[in-house]
């Protein structure tokens, strides 16, 4: 044989034994996954179930662990978000209490112009919106009582 040949067959050699090997851990594997589903588990001695019972529950644990981190950030987050919305929600309040502050002011700096009652139509029993001043150019409206105006020229 030349020293190719034989390389060859050592190479060979040794892909079947890792090959061997690895079939070997497949196995192990295979039949370690069914345990911890809870298949199989006839031909486990005490020993090797008690075993398996830590490492389950070790596993379990690292889960919890893992899970209550996630919730804990989630809920950290979610009291981020509500402190934002919180605050928001007050600008907006704030805003909205300045618009009527300004809307009430206006109003009343609108009366104080016109000076002007508002009439009743008592044939409808609704309140009269009172005229615009542009259209009672010219004339003077003098309001004595409520149902008594007196309009001029």
């Amino acid at each position: 044989m030349k020293n190719g040949e034989i390389w060859l067959l050592q190479q060979w050699a040794n892909w079947a034994f890792d090959s061997e090997k690895l079939k070997a851990k497949v196995e192990l594997l295979q039949r370690n996954h069914r345990h911890y589903l809870g298949q199989d588990l006839e031909s486990l001695s005490m020993k090797e179930l008690q075993s398996l019972e830590h490492h389950l529950d070790t596993a379990l644990k690292h889960i919890r662990s893992r899970k209550n981190q996630l919730m804990h950030e989630s809920i950290s987050e979610l009291q981020k978000k509500e402190k934002s919305m919180h605050d928001q929600n007050n600008l907006l309040a704030k805003k909205l209490k300045e618009r009527e502050e300004t809307i009430i002011a206006e109003e009343v700096q609108w009366q104080q112009q016109t000076d002007q009652h508002v009439p009743l139509d008592l044939s409808s029993g609704f309140l009269l919106s009172p005229p615009l001043p542009s259209l009672n150019i010219g004339y003077v409206i003098t309001c004595l009582a409520l149902l008594d105006c007196i309009y001029e020229q």
